[in-house]
């Protein structure tokens, strides 16, 4: 293993198959909105609890009218909100309910994000890039958001229209595909690289 490599951002990039789990979002302002926002974008099917002492924002019910699995709970955090969840997204602007909150997550071992406060973080969100089935995660590590979405705003713009029917064809392809796995890689790789050879074709 090359140690180079474990130098700069040392975050794993994994995607949550968030439908199969339940999610518990604290706070009902604008942060707690972006949260909200954030997780229905990605996964609409996501079993969501959202508490807020007050809803400061009313399109927080507008969504939840919109996705029969989000539940609108107007009142202090409880301790019993915790109870068989598998994510936390704290986004008040009260640290110190954070922090309160954070020590019991992870007695629970409860993976938790808390919103611009990295050191109480056990995961950060992405700016992502998506077209069709195809996703890229962007990460700075927690140091600028304002990067990453630059960065996400160039490849949304980079990216081919028909990323989704080079998809659809190497998936057709790939079940197709008789041999080892070596030989499989093989043929993808060509297929890949004559779609990425055509596109260079066309910019110019």
């Amino acid at each position: 293993m090359n140690p180079e490599n474990n130098e700069g951002n040392v975050l794993f990039p994994v995607f949550f198959k968030l439908h199969q789990l339940e999610v518990l979002v604290v706070g009902g302002g604008y942060v707690g909105l972006e949260k909200l926002e954030a997780l229905v974008k990605n996964s609409p099917e996501t079993h969501i609890t959202l508490v807020g002492k007050e809803i400061l924002q009313k399109d927080i019910f507008t969504i939840a009218e919109q996705f029969p699995h989000i539940k609108i709970k107007e009142r202090k955090f409880k301790r019993k909100d915790l109870r068989d969840k598998d994510l936390v997204f704290l986004a008040t602007n009260d640290r110190k309910l954070h922090e309160k909150i954070k020590k019991m997550t992870r007695r629970r071992h409860i993976m938790t994000n808390v919103a611009d406060t990295p050191d109480l973080c056990d995961f950060y969100l992405s700016s992502v890039v998506k077209k069709g089935d195809l996703k890229i995660a962007i990460s700075s590590n927690g140091k600028s958001p304002t990067l990453t979405k630059r960065i996400r705003e160039y490849l949304e713009e980079a990216m081919p229209d028909d990323v989704q029917a080079l998809l659809d064809n190497l998936k057709e392809v790939r079940d197709q595909l008789k041999g080892d796995f070596e030989y499989k890689v093989k043929k993808l790789n060509e297929v890949t690289s004559d779609w990425l050879n055509k596109e260079k074709k066309d910019e110019h």
